[in-house]
């Protein structure tokens, strides 16, 4: 499905910013334009078996403990998930992890959790399906974009790890 005919069709507004290719949030924080929202990081994780996945998405500055989030969630051993799966179930490359890949996720394969703290943001930046661009939508448009997909997220304070 095209994502902007989705985004318009269901009066989903966005602000688009084009830049080049980002893989990390690192290159993002050098090769992007000044952007309101907050800038985020999204991980599809994977229980042990390959049963259950997770887009997890917090604020760029955190790393997440997987191993207390994989408690929280109560699964074991959460691990990152492969190029291919994230292919199978988001139909995206790495580097265009985002909230807005679960509209490739028809069979609702994929669990949303969100960062508590990331989503009282007022606005949340996001890859639109590739990493040359990065839209940025309200947050009251993305939980209707969740619902809409069927993809309620759950908002939980996903463990970080401490900074040394």
């Amino acid at each position: 499905m095209d994502l902007y005919r989705f985004l318009e069709e269901h009066a989903i507004e966005f602000e688009r910013f084009d830049h080049p290719p980002v893989f990390t949030c690192e290159q993002a924080k050098l090769l992007t334009p000044a952007m309101p929202g907050a800038d985020t990081k999204n991980l599809l994780l994977r229980d042990k078996k390959g049963r259950r996945h997770f887009l997890v998405v917090v604020g760029h500055e955190h790393d997440i403990d997987i191993r207390a989030l994989s408690g929280l969630l109560e699964v074991t051993n959460l691990s990152f998930a492969s190029a291919e799966r994230l292919k199978r179930y988001l139909d995206i490359e790495p580097g265009a992890v985002s909230l807005l890949a679960v509209l490739n996720d028809s069979d609702g394969a994929v669990e949303v959790v969100v960062d508590q703290g990331l989503w009282q943001s007022e606005a949340l930046r996001c890859h639109p399906l590739v990493n040359t661009s990065t839209l940025v939508i309200q947050r009251r448009d993305l939980a209707k974009f969740l619902s809409i997909t069927e993809h309620d997220p759950r908002v939980i304070a996903v463990p970080h790890k401490k900074k040394d």
